[in-house]
């Protein structure tokens, strides 16, 4: 009798779709890289239009685009959750919440400035994943170059942006100084900055305590970045003796150890 070999199932059209998820949101490929850096570029596109749609809270046309950006966000979690091997272990993260708290807050009017903060923390969760950092590494000279100078920058906004919603709704019911966004963003600047004006004060406990802490880690965040921006210009490359994560650019030898270093450069001067 003729042995039958037996011929393995083609995986149905689903599991391809899976696998292909999987390639997107995990792989290496040129294709895949392509689409995380659209997903960065619709992220930022985002965070433009949640600012610029506080200041026409409640519009017929807000309320509907806001719905339609939910349905994008929600079909975008559900397939990130899909494609995730270990479930438990993505809902452990802070960032799966407020992503949910996002979506939330677009299906909900009523929570929309309240919950502005955390549409702004969903930029910060993109632009720091591993993969998106590693995508900008490769394709970007300039990102490369000036790495720590952008992630600076990206806290430093991200907190401003943060601390003005927790303001404006915590103040704007009670303080007569804060009557829209723009007056919680205007408070934090300036106090962020020092600068103190006086024309807006905190009159409650709360207020208060939120004023000392733009003031402390607000000005933590704006030296961190002046640090970033003035000092030598050096490039990320951890020595395999030493672990020293940064030397100059045109470094022969690591400054720590003195080991010999092969530094990778495109040959352009430095500017």
């Amino acid at each position: 009798m003729a042995e039958t070999t037996k011929v393995a199932p083609r995986p149905n059209r689903i599991r391809r779709l899976r696998s292909q998820l999987r390639r997107l949101y995990f792989s290496s490929e040129p294709g895949a890289r392509a689409f995380r850096l659209v997903m960065l570029a619709i992220d930022v596109a985002l965070l433009v239009y949640f600012i610029a749609a506080s200041f026409h809270y409640q519009a017929p046309w807000h309320v509907k685009a806001d719905f339609v950006i939910a349905v994008v966000l929600t079909s975008e979690w559900l397939a990130r959750l899909w494609i995730y091997d270990l479930r438990l272990k993505l809902f452990r993260q802070i960032s799966t919440w407020t992503d949910l708290l996002v979506i939330l807050s677009l299906v909900a009017p009523l929570l929309n400035e309240s919950l502005l903060f955390l549409r702004v923390l969903r930029f910060m969760r993109l632009l720091h994943s591993y993969h998106t950092l590693r995508d900008l590494r490769e394709v970007s000279p300039f990102f490369r170059k000036n790495e720590d100078v952008i992630d600076a920058m990206v806290n430093l906004v991200v907190f401003i942006f943060a601390m003005s919603a927790v303001v404006h709704v915590t103040q704007v019911r009670t303080n007569p100084g804060i009557n829209n966004y723009v007056d919680a963003l205007y408070f934090t600047v300036t106090t962020l900055t020092t600068t103190g004006f006086g024309d807006i004060v905190m009159r409650d406990v709360l207020g208060r305590l939120l004023a000392v802490a733009i003031m402390i880690f607000g000005l933590g965040l704006f030296l961190r970045l002046l640090q970033a921006v003035f000092r030598p210009a050096t490039v990320r490359h951890p020595c395999p003796d030493c672990g020293l994560q940064r030397h100059d650019a045109d470094a022969v030898h690591c400054k720590h150890c003195g080991r010999v270093m092969n530094i990778s450069s495109e040959g352009y001067p430095e500017s």
